[in-house]
């Protein structure tokens, strides 16, 4: 960063010069007056002997300011730019520091075209990242020192010494971070998980060198060691022995900071609409640097790869997999003072994602936005062969999260096919076990749609942590009027139909229900459900007390969160259509029988009006996730891990719809809110609403506001934002339709017919 930004020092020796005399090595300097510590600093943990971890219970952060990252919402030059700044022989004054910045990244794709040719590839990889580096590395080393009170006169620090490997005969001069001259302890601290490459050969040489016998190497990383380390490890105690090679992992998080000026990247990301781009920390770094498709990530990876062959950068967006971002918590909304939010995603400990993240977590906040600004009487789907004027409401139409459950109802139903095919061990099984008539299977017409469970929440500290939120798939006996033509196979009795539900609840229901909660192909769904039960959260504290969200909340106005790129041209007709064309055509063909094949038809739809959630008890929070609200602050500022037992894949990020990060500030959550009182919930679940919802033929008018609609139930739950008949039926329909957007199976029988 030093180079790019001030210029190359000219160069000295000339051919044919004697060759320079060996630099003296550096004595170093006692850590205490390296690193500036007070005379009084006090340790709050020791230095363990042997191999250690830090306790979870203890995990915490560290700040440190990057120079470069004051850039990060720098966009590229403009043509008239780049023809101006190429004219120039030399860099730019530091009066016009975006001029340098420019002029920089010009002559670096100058020298190198196809590595940086891209502008954000050489702002985030070059630019950014690599001078964060050091002055990551320099704060976490002195976090140790000084956390472990390593003050006295007998620790130096960046002592350089020399070590000869016997085997190679090579000499390496070594620089150690720290070095105890009383007891030949060396430690070497590293901010990420893996030993520096370059220095790899020089502690081999170190293990093998028997002049340096006395002394002993510790290792001690801020992140979960990758294989490198653990190798090298190994390595080392084979040549040295086991007792002179120890570790001690102790977890620190990393939060970055900038300096003040530059041009800084912020989103809108669950803010209100209506005012500039807020929204900062560390989900929003992460972000940044993702890529939207795997192609492009890749390539960035490479890039990041290749300017940082020693691997000194921390975890970054390629250790996400952003496929499964969900939103897990929302913090107190105080007027004012922005929303705390964390995410959760899946680790990719190869590093190989990354990508999709600006796409999904503004799918996240569209979907919560949304439930926000439409009144809960349109969170609904329905696709029927009968009904093509009621597939949804108008303005959920317009908005992706509408998109994802119309599309995830088609979807359901094509699972729900190949979980009932004959050619599969449980499709033979489920054909067998219906009633038979006239020795064929038989079983009425069904209606299947999908429908919140009880969302597993925990209230505290003036949050809410969604900690499960499962959906399942209800279906039932149901006759349909429409006949796509073809002789129907049976008449069931009652009994008969009821004992063909009771197979198709018990065989078929669970596999697809399982599907809709962990198949990739639902993962949207699931990321706008989420999004809907902190919604939900969020309406009821706005009815206690005025939030940032009141004047959006139930205005039923949603221009802000329209139909993204690529679907911004999706067309819920188009669609329907679309399922109209299965209804009446068939899609699959169950040869069922030798002489005749079965042709299966469903309609159905989802659900959404209706949000239960049961909220745990503090003790039953505590002992499962005693971590997480500790985690979760600290993802606010930066990525993190979950610290719970078992879920060490799980990773954590989040931010803040006001942050900042600028260097003496901070993006933390602010004082610390007021505990929870004593006394414990219920954790009934909400399956009645406290108070009754609104009638669905008078939803709240456009524009206005009801608060949340509803107060929480006694059991600590979030209230049915509807009644618990499913809404947007028309009268006159039959009882048995009287929940939402239903399923139906209706089979017929297509005879072979010989040719002409």
């Amino acid at each position: 960063m030093g180079l790019a930004l001030t210029g190359v020092p000219g160069l000295t020796g000339y051919a044919g010069a004697a060759p320079r005399p060996p630099k003296p090595l550096e004595p170093g300097t006692p850590c205490k007056e390296y690193y500036e510590l007070a005379d009084d600093i006090q340790a709050i943990a020791q230095l363990p002997e042997f191999d250690a971890s830090r306790d979870k219970s203890r995990w915490d952060t560290y700040e440190y300011e990057n120079p470069g990252k004051k850039w990060d919402g720098l966009g590229p030059p403009s043509q008239a730019d780049i023809d101006r700044l190429e004219k120039l022989e030399k860099q730019p004054p530091k009066s016009k520091p975006i001029d340098r910045v420019y002029w920089t990244w010009l002559k670096a794709r100058e020298s190198n075209s196809n590595a940086w040719g891209d502008w954000s590839h050489w702002r985030d990889v070059r630019l950014i990242r690599n001078a964060g580096n050091d002055p990551r590395g320099k704060a976490f080393e002195k976090k140790v020192i000084k956390d472990h009170g390593l003050t006295g006169p007998e620790w130096i620090c960046q002592k350089e010494v020399e070590f000869k490997d016997p085997d190679t005969g090579k000499t390496y001069r070594r620089q150690l971070d720290a070095y105890n001259t009383k007891t030949g302890q060396i430690l070497e601290i590293k901010s990420n998980g893996q030993p520096d490459p370059k220095q790899i050969p020089k502690d081999i040489a170190w293990s093998k060198d028997k002049n340096w016998r006395h002394t002993s190497m510790k290792y001690i990383y801020a992140e979960k060691q990758e294989k490198s380390a653990i190798d090298l490890k190994e390595e080392l105690r084979r040549n040295a022995g086991a007792n002179r090679v120890t570790e001690y992992n102790y977890r620190s998080d990393k939060v970055e900071k900038a300096p003040s000026g530059g041009v800084r990247a912020k989103s809108t990301n669950m803010q209100p609409p209506g005012r500039p781009a807020t929204t900062g920390g560390g989900a929003n770094d992460l972000i940044r640097e993702s890529r939207p498709n795997p192609k492009s990530m890749g390539e960035f990876l490479n890039r990041k790869n290749a300017a940082d062959p020693n691997r000194l950068s921390p975890r970054g967006p390629g250790g996400v997999d952003f496929t499964t971002l969900e939103l897990r918590y929302v913090g107190k909304p105080v007027k004012g003072k922005g929303l705390d939010y964390g995410f959760s995603a899946k680790e990719d400990p190869e590093e190989k994602s990354g990508w999709g993240g600006k796409e999904k977590a503004q799918l996240i906040s569209d979907a919560f936005l949304t439930w926000l600004a439409l009144t809960p009487d349109k969170f609904w789907v329905n696709l029927n062969p009968d009904e093509p004027n009621r597939v949804m409401d108008a303005q959920f139409g317009k908005t992706d999260a509408g998109r994802i459950l119309l599309e995830a109802d088609l979807r359901m139903k094509h699972d729900f096919f190949r979980t009932m095919d004959p050619k599969t061990d449980l499709g033979k099984r489920f054909w067998a076990s219906l009633p038979k008539v006239d020795g064929r299977p038989c079983f009425a017409g069904i209606r299947n749609w999908i429908e919140p469970k009880t969302a597993t929440v925990r209230e505290q500290d003036g949050g809410i942590y969604i900690l499960d939120a499962p959906l399942k798939l209800k279906s039932t006996p149901q006759d349909f009027a429409t006949d796509p033509g073809g002789e129907r196979i049976c008449n069931p009795s009652k009994a008969e139909r009821d004992q063909a539900q009771r197979v198709i609840d018990r065989m078929i229901v669970p596999e697809v229900e399982k599907t809709i909660n962990t198949a990739p192909q639902y993962a949207d769904l699931r990321r706008v459900y989420t999004a809907r039960v902190a919604a939900e959260w969020i309406r009821l504290q706005d009815a206690k007390t005025p939030t940032d969200y009141r004047k959006i909340i139930n205005s039923n106005d949603v221009k802000a969160w329209p139909l993204r790129a690529p679907n911004q041209n999706w067309d819920k007709n188009e669609l329907f259509q679309e399922y109209r064309k299965i209804f009446l055509n068939g899609e699959f063909q169950y040869d069922v029988d030798t002489a005749e094949g079965v042709m299966v038809y469903i309609v159905g739809g989802v659900d959404f009006s209706k949000q239960p959630k049961r909220d745990i008890t503090k003790t039953r929070f505590t002992a499962e996730h005693r971590y997480l609200p500790r985690q979760t602050r600290t993802s606010v500022k930066t990525l993190t891990d979950n610290a719970k037992d078992n879920d060490s894949n799980l990773l954590l990020l989040g931010g803040n719809t006001t942050s900042t990060d600028i260097g003496g500030g901070g993006d933390g959550p602010g004082p610390d809110p007021t505990p929870t009182k004593p006394g414990e919930p219920t954790g009934k679940p909400t399956d009645k609403p406290a108070t009754p919802g609104p009638a669905h033929s008078t939803p709240p008018a456009t524009g206005g506001h009801s608060g949340g609609q509803n107060d929480p139930d006694p059991g600590g739950g979030l209230a049915h934002t509807g009644s618990d008949t499913p809404i947007g039926l028309i009268a006159g329909i039959a009882a048995a339709l009287a929940a939402l957007g239903g399923g139906l199976i209706w089979w017929k029988r297509r005879r072979t017919a010989a040719p002409e």
